[in-house]
């Protein structure tokens, strides 16, 4: 089986992505890191992330745009998926978690 990365973004990648990152991180056939978009992020985005990843999935469309704007060079042509996902959720909320799997659910390789 082929291992797809996926890269989940947010602004400080301390509540959403990294929730994200934890929850898909044992699905068979990922690989699954995380980052911010701010500068003062707990992992930044950096260009080597966003080349690392196979799909790139946006908490919010304001994520998708710094990326398309800072990392454009790296991106290419690699796909964004917005999420929307608002931050209003604490690290592995239930209804955070619940979220993300209802909204992951046909990007998984699994249902592919």
């Amino acid at each position: 089986m082929t291992t797809r990365n996926y890269l989940f973004v947010c602004s400080q990648n301390k509540l959403r992505s990294p929730t994200a990152e934890h929850v898909f991180a044992d699905h068979p056939g990922l690989s699954t890191l995380s980052a911010g978009t701010n500068r003062d992020a707990e992992t930044p985005l950096s260009d080597d992330l966003v080349e690392w990843a196979d799909v790139i999935f946006a908490m919010e469309n304001t994520h998708r745009n710094k990326l398309r704007k800072k990392h454009k060079a790296a991106l290419k042509d690699t796909r964004v998926i917005v999420l929307g996902i608002p931050d209003e959720f604490e690290f592995m909320d239930e209804e955070l978690v619940n979220l993300l799997k209802a909204r992951m659910w046909k990007w998984l390789p699994a249902h592919r």
